[in-house]
């Protein structure tokens, strides 16, 4: 994307076995900061919805023909830009799921249609349009173009009959290849659309972007079958086991998932063509069956997640939101996927360094270049957008490049 924003790196980020830790993002902090206060000196609080705030935003989209999406999840709407801002504070252009931006509500406080959102997190563009993980309908929504005004209607809907019905599972106590329960998180790579249904604890893959409203789903990790949905197959974790699966990307060819739950990020070899197909190596636990918030310990370190719910992919480096630690980490590519199991990190933002955490460094004032809960990332070029979804913003900062 030929982005307006013109941040150069501080510097660029060092391969593993150097100084440690890497700067992850620009030293200069985020390019510009989207809602959240003006003042980076008070503290967030809930605020009204206008075009130019935001209430906890959960997910952050890029779209290959220039605009930015963003789940403005505490407001149970969508705010659209045409173009990737450029100045702090830039109103959106559009919002979707209000009748303006000056109201909120789940469903608007109406009756759930193809326009309404009650809790909307993960959002991508697939295709030549744009999905939406609706999380409290139960459903995903998928636009066929990407939205070029307010309050578009979207043209499918997945995990529902119909776009009248919003009950988790199609109200039933069952999961099946064309139900959802609290799907968190939607990716689309390479044709196939991927969803976590974190409620059901299980990922499901569409081999081809659906053309029909409640359109199974052709393939499910994360349990034995598509009818199954217990917490870690009913057991430990496992490699084919989830428990929050959260948010997906395709790094060097090869799916990853954060399993918030678990405390992980899990990664295939390739992308899975079976039913819970195990995965080949696991960040953030040194084994496949454990899954203590850093690793047990009160304090991080480079190797350790407490409750990751955002991830992405950048060329060699692999980029996660470590959101209960109020950081992002960053790890690079090694000879092979299996020579990551349990590795530590290389670079880092957010934090001093591995071993803090804390909102905004140690339970500080917003800054540009710390976070509180970061939620959804996404790389788009040079620019990581970030869901910074404690201080109710979202923030676009230059990621370092290697020399």
């Amino acid at each position: 994307m030929n982005t307006p924003i013109s941040v150069k790196p501080i510097s660029a980020l060092k391969r593993p076995g150097t100084d440690s830790p890497a700067s992850l993002l620009a030293a200069s902090g985020a390019a510009v900061i989207l809602g959240g206060s003006s003042d980076l000196l008070q503290v967030a609080v809930p605020v009204a919805p206008t075009a130019s705030t935001m209430f906890g935003p959960r997910g952050v989209c890029l779209t290959p023909n220039g605009s930015l999406w963003v789940a403005d999840t505490g407001h149970h709407r969508l705010l659209g830009w045409r173009q990737c801002p450029t100045a702090d504070g830039q109103p959106a252009d559009w919002v979707i799921g209000q009748p303006d931006f000056d109201r909120e509500g789940q469903n608007a406080k109406g009756a759930i249609g193809p326009a309404t959102l009650s809790v909307p997190t993960g959002i991508c563009a697939c295709g030549d349009g744009l999905a939406v993980a609706d999380a409290w309908n139960h459903r995903v929504l998928i636009w066929q173009q990407i939205p070029q005004d307010s309050n578009v209607p979207a043209d499918l809907v997945l995990g529902q009959a119909d776009f009248s019905q919003g009950e988790p599972n199609r109200g039933t106590m069952d999961a099946g290849a064309d139900r959802l329960h609290w799907p968190y998180g939607v990716f689309y790579h390479e044709g196939k659309l991927f969803v976590a249904d974190t409620g059901n604890r299980r990922v499901l893959i569409w081999n081809e972007l659906p053309v029909a409203n409640g359109q199974p789903a052709d393939l499910v990790l994360g349990q034995a079958d598509m009818n199954s949905r217990h917490e870690n197959g009913g057991g430990t974790p496992t490699a084919s086991s989830m428990r929050w699966g959260h948010a997906l990307a395709v790094w060097r060819g090869n799916l990853a998932l954060v399993d918030a739950g678990n405390n992980r990020v899990m990664l295939w070899e390739g992308i899975p063509a079976e039913n819970n197909a195990p995965c080949a190596v696991v960040l953030g636990q040194t084994t496949f069956d454990r899954a203590d918030i850093n690793q047990g310990n009160y304090y991080p370190s480079a190797g350790t997640l407490n409750l990751p719910y955002g991830i992405a992919a950048a060329d060699d480096w692999l980029l996660v939101s470590d959101t209960a630690n109020s950081r992002l980490l960053g790890w690079h590519y090694r000879s092979d996927l299996t020579s990551l199991q349990g590795v530590e990190a290389d670079a880092l933002a957010g934090q001093v360094d591995f071993q803090s955490k804390g909102e905004n460094r140690s339970y500080g004032l917003p800054a540009r270049d710390s976070f509180c809960w970061a939620y959804g990332l996404q790389v788009q070029g040079e620019i990581v957008a970030i869901a910074d979804s404690g201080n109710n913003r979202v923030l676009l900062s230059a990621i370092n490049r290697i020399n």
